[in-house]
């Protein structure tokens, strides 16, 4: 870890995130498994949605960890005005990414941290995304992957769907689940 004196606590059951994390030099010194209600409130946008999981990811976490820094953070993606999370099954991953496919999403990255002295900063990242056009039979191998499990949109930009991307405009790092650029200088300004 970059700064020896911060001791850090990932509030996410995500790998890829505690993953990233350890590649800038912070290395968690416990990952905390989240137990929380992730259904949208009505009215509720994806803004505000995002930036309340994390915030309720890293608030479940607090009181265990003392003179921590916790981080929640949350990745979901907008398209056609839904929310879509994580695919329930091969069926709803199938249709996620035929309503993907061709067209331009969002990923609204939530990042939460809360500080030893209980000081929270939370950020919410957008990311534009183009998928170019993907055949039935395209989707049907990369489902047979197995990638898709568990992930957001059902889709890892590192991984076997990165020749499914036209064109990205904004941060890749929020694209697989966590802006490195804005946790670390969160982290740094917050005492």
């Amino acid at each position: 870890m970059i700064n020896k004196k911060i001791t850090l606590i990932l509030a996410s059951s995500s790998g890829r995130r505690l993953g990233m994390l350890e590649k800038i030099g912070y290395k968690p010194s416990h990952v905390f498994h989240p137990n929380i209600d992730e259904r949208i409130l009505e009215g509720e946008t994806p803004y505000t949605y995002v930036s309340r999981l994390a915030e309720k990811k890293a608030n479940s976490a607090l009181g265990l960890y003392k003179n921590s820094y916790i981080l929640g953070a949350d990745t979901i993606i907008f398209s056609g005005n839904k929310v879509i999370g994580k695919p329930k099954n091969y069926e709803d991953a199938y249709n996620i990414l035929t309503r993907l496919s061709g067209k331009r999403h969002s990923v609204y990255g939530g990042i939460c941290l809360i500080s030893p002295s209980k000081n929270t900063s939370i950020r919410t990242v957008v990311t534009k995304v183009k998928f170019r056009f993907i055949s039935s039979k395209e989707i049907q191998e990369y489902l047979s992957t197995d990638e898709w499990k568990d992930k957001a949109g059902c889709y890892a930009i590192q991984g076997y769907a990165a020749k499914f991307v036209k064109n990205i405009n904004g941060n890749y790092d929020n694209v697989m689940g966590l802006s490195l650029v804005d946790f670390d200088s969160m982290i740094r300004g917050l005492k």
